[in-house]
């Protein structure tokens, strides 16, 4: 369908240079009936749901396994090794494939991204392998 409406996927991945980043990509929602757009059927490999508590903060680290993080309640920061960051909040996701790349071995100045929770209330999340 020409006109059918899109679902912005936001992506953590690594780039060539082994560095994480975002880009964004369109997920074109051609299924399903014009009261309820749906995107063609994904797999995906199970799901765990987290709680974070006030103050959390991961070291630098790469994703496992490529997989769907939903924002439940409470606020996720998400930092990368240019010093940028992003917030995601309720309803909000990404998808994190920040890998580490074939061959390497990390190095937590160059590979991976780290997290933490930020604002008043918990961090909680849904992780849905990709």
């Amino acid at each position: 369908m020409a006109d059918a409406p899109i679902f912005t996927k936001v992506i953590l991945f690594t780039d060539h240079d082994g560095r994480a980043r975002f880009r964004e990509e369109p997920v074109p929602l051609t299924e399903g009936k014009p009261q309820a757009r749906l995107s063609a059927l994904m797999p995906s490999g199970g799901y765990q749901l987290r709680e974070s508590p006030l103050g959390f903060r991961s070291e630098f680290h790469c994703t496992g396994d490529p997989q769907w993080v939903f924002i439940v309640g409470g606020q996720m920061e998400i930092g990368l090794q240019d010093g940028s960051s992003r917030v995601f909040g309720p309803g909000e996701h990404f998808y994190s494939a920040d890998l580490l790349p074939a061959g390497a071995t990390f190095d937590a100045k160059v590979h991976g991204h780290w997290s933490r929770q930020v604002g008043p209330e918990p961090l909680r999340t849904l992780f849905v392998r990709g």
